[in-house]
Order: structure tokens, then C-alpha cells, then sequence
């Protein structure tokens, strides 16, 4: 009786098992221009923005884990800013992922970015709780260059400039 038991069990739970497995590392070379140090540079709501960022592939190569933070050397008046962005795939809804945390808390950090690309370029919605957000990774192969435009849609329900921000790649991180 408890043979039967135990291999029942174990086939009821063998689809479980096997959905717990972790899928193979997540490759995008279009992403992987990305990874590495930055210098940021631009405008953020009306006000200039000196910010890093530090960006590396984590959880067994699902998402590259982006660091950014105000520079240490920005000027004092500067606004301080501190988040993980995690930036993933799903391969399922063939769709880019994009995950914020940041210093202003959970009520924004609940709300997923999803994004599709089109040539150099991810563009991201997120639907949050005050209105849509629209984050356009564009990279300039060129130069080995990002530019993130961020924008908001505003009460009148016209788009807005919320943030315009470069990225330089730092040669010695």
C-alpha cells in the first residue's frame, strides 16, 4: 500500500517537477549592448541628470540587472536617485520585460514595462496607477551609445517629455 502511494505521488508530481525547472540562460545580443558601465547624461522632469549606471546579466542569464545611481560627482543641488531596473524576456508573449525598483517605493515598483523592438530600439509601456509611461531604449551602434527617452502621458491625455537621458560608455568601469 504505501508502494502504490509513494508511486502515485511521485507521478502526480512529476509535471510539477518539471515545470520548476529553470529554463537555459536567456541570449540577446541586441541586449547585450547594455551590459557594462555607463555615464549618464540629460534631463530628467526639467532638471539636468549626472547619473551612473552599472548593468550585468543575473538570475542564471534571464535578465540584465541595471544599476543606476546619482554620480558621486553631480553637482550638490542634484536630486539623489537609487534603482534596479531588470530588464528580462518572455519568450511565451515574444515581448521585453522591464521591472523599476526604486527609492520611491513599492507603489511604482508593481508595475511591469512591456516592450517590443523595432531595429535599434525598445519601447516600453508601463500602465501606472496615475497614467501610461513610455520608456524607448534606443542604441546607436555607431557610437556605442544609448539614449532613453522617457515620456508620460499627462491629465489632457497628451504625451509629455519626462526624461532624455544619454548613455557614454565608461572605458574603465
Amino acid at each position: 500500500m504505501k508502494i502504490s502511494f509513494l508511486i502515485l505521488t511521485s507521478l502526480l508530481l512529476l509535471p510539477v517537477v518539471a515545470r520548476a525547472q529553470a529554463p537555459p540562460p536567456w541570449k540577446d545580443s541586441f541586449v547585450d549592448h547594455l551590459a557594462g558601465a555607463w555615464r549618464v547624461e540629460g534631463t530628467l522632469v526639467g532638471q539636468n541628470a549626472h547619473h551612473t549606471v552599472r548593468a550585468e546579466w543575473v538570475l542564471n542569464h534571464q535578465f540584465l540587472c541595471m544599476e543606476e545611481k546619482t554620480s558621486a560627482d553631480a553637482p550638490k543641488a542634484e536630486s539623489g536617485y537609487d534603482a534596479l531596473w531588470f530588464l528580462g524576456y518572455d519568450d511565451v508573449s515574444e515581448r521585453y520585460v522591464l521591472h523599476l525598483v526604486d527609492i520611491f517605493g513599492g507603489r511604482y515598483s508593481e508595475t511591469l514595462g512591456y516592450g517590443t523592438r523595432t531595429g535599434n530600439e525598445i519601447r516600453f509601456l508601463f500602465e501606472y496607477p496615475d497614467g501610461p509611461f513610455h520608456n524607448t531604449m534606443r542604441w546607436d551602434p555607431a557610437k556605442d551609445d544609448w539614449e532613453w527617452v522617457l515620456e508620460q502621458k499627462d491629465k489632457n491625455g497628451k504625451w509629455a517629455p519626462f526624461a532624455d537621458l544619454h548613455f557614454t560608455r565608461l572605458a574603465n568601469p
